[in-house]
């Protein structure tokens, strides 16, 4: 339940970024392929989103196979493979990806999102924190701090955690599942005011979330 929670509230992130990718997925880039998976990803579900990522999939591995691979090729492949949930794959050709061209910083948050979802904290955290330090202002840059937020929290690293959460929001600040996630590690360190208005903040952005108005109620109450 908490991998199909996280799954959906990251489905979200920035469709407006996407709606310019249309048409079929034959006649469209790996990257656009991408970005219209997104869009539809958030729109319609992933049923709609799975045939152009793996259509982005295919066309990055004709790529690779025929020798004109660049940068994009795999940043797009490790995306749409991590859309796909096949984490194994990210992070085998990711490793590819970063021989090829070690300076293509975007292939690393993608290996770190895999890797968090295989349970190696320890190896999401390098390349997260790797990603976010060669590109601080980069596109996936408030991801890769919730990620780093998360293994934080899940690694009971409250205070770390508070950080990197904060980060994340001060990046893209409407993601009502990060400021929830804000308040649980700000309650677990006894920070009630600060967990209050986090709580308030999820509920203003997701009024109709149970959780989190329960999770509000529950530190009003005492």
């Amino acid at each position: 339940m908490r991998r199909l929670f996280l799954t959906a509230a990251l489905a979200a992130l920035g469709t407006g970024v996407w709606a310019q990718a249309t048409g079929t997925p034959q006649s469209m880039s790996p990257e656009q392929n991408y970005y219209r998976g997104r869009q539809l990803e958030a729109t319609a579900g992933m049923a709609a989103a799975s045939p152009h990522y793996l259509e982005a999939v295919r066309v990055s591995n004709d790529q690779i196979a025929r020798g004109t691979a660049t940068g994009n090729t795999y940043v797009f492949l490790t995306r749409s493979l991590r859309r796909l949930e096949r984490h194994s794959e990210v992070v085998d050709l990711g490793r590819q990806g970063m021989r090829a061209f070690p300076t293509e910083y975007r292939i690393l948050e993608a290996m770190g999102q895999s890797f968090f979802f295989l349970g190696n904290y320890a190896q999401s955290l390098a390349h997260m924190e790797r990603y976010a330090s060669a590109q601080p202002n980069g596109e996936s840059i408030s991801v890769a701090y919730f990620f780093i937020g998360e293994i934080f929290r899940l690694t009971n690293r409250f205070h770390r955690a508070d950080m990197a959460y904060t980060t994340a929001m001060f990046h893209e600040p409407n993601m009502d599942l990060w400021w929830f996630r804000l308040g649980e590690v700000r309650e677990r360190v006894g920070d009630r005011e600060p967990a209050m208005e986090a709580y308030r903040r999820a509920v203003a952005l997701n009024p109709a979330h149970g959780g989190y108005r329960q999770a509000l109620a529950r530190l009003q109450a005492e």
